[in-house]
């Protein structure tokens, strides 16, 4: 399976959420996510364009790994995620296999489900207000298709393919 997602820059955050809910989307969660993100210390990930990171939503912690971008007009990729229950054991390992913290992103987030695709309106620390939008699927083509439809029902157009770290590392 791989997560197909598009993200926009949203000028008007909290209008984008009323549309949600008009639309008949529920909010799932909110909170503070914190992500940690780790280098290799043989393979460079900005020229794999693979990710590793520990994530903190709230009180709970996910260990994630991601793959490299496949191209098209979405951010599609191979992704791989779990809980953890200790973080500081975790990041402890990878800092003794070479591992080195990269970066950090901070962001506030509310998630949506919106026609079985999981919207994310995020403030991200530094960066500004973005929604994404995402979809488990075998079909990226249709996964796509679908989520540029959405977005336009939600007014968003000012898509972006680079990653919160991409855009704070600048």
């Amino acid at each position: 399976m791989l997560e197909v997602e598009i993200k926009s820059k949203c000028d008007n955050l909290d209008e984008v959420k009323k549309k949600i809910v008009d639309c008949g989307g529920t909010l799932l969660s909110f909170g503070i996510e914190d992500d940690s993100y780790f280098i290799h210390p043989s393979r460079d990930f900005a020229k794999t364009d693979e990710a590793l990171r520990i994530r903190k939503v709230n009180d709970a912690y996910y260990f994630t790994y991601k793959g490299p971008r496949l191209g098209g007009k979405s951010k599609t990729r191979y992704e791989k995620e779990m809980k953890i229950t200790n973080a500081d054991a975790l990041q402890e390992i990878l800092l003794r296999l070479g591992f080195q913290l990269y970066g950090r992103v901070q962001k506030k987030r509310e998630v949506y489900l919106l026609s079985e695709v999981t919207v994310c309106c995020d403030d991200v620390s530094n960066l500004g207000t973005f929604v994404e939008l995402e979809m488990i699927s075998n079909n990226r083509d249709e996964a796509e298709k679908r989520l540029f439809a959405m977005a336009k029902q939600l007014g968003l157009s000012q898509f972006i393919t680079q990653s919160y770290l991409e855009m704070v590392k600048k």
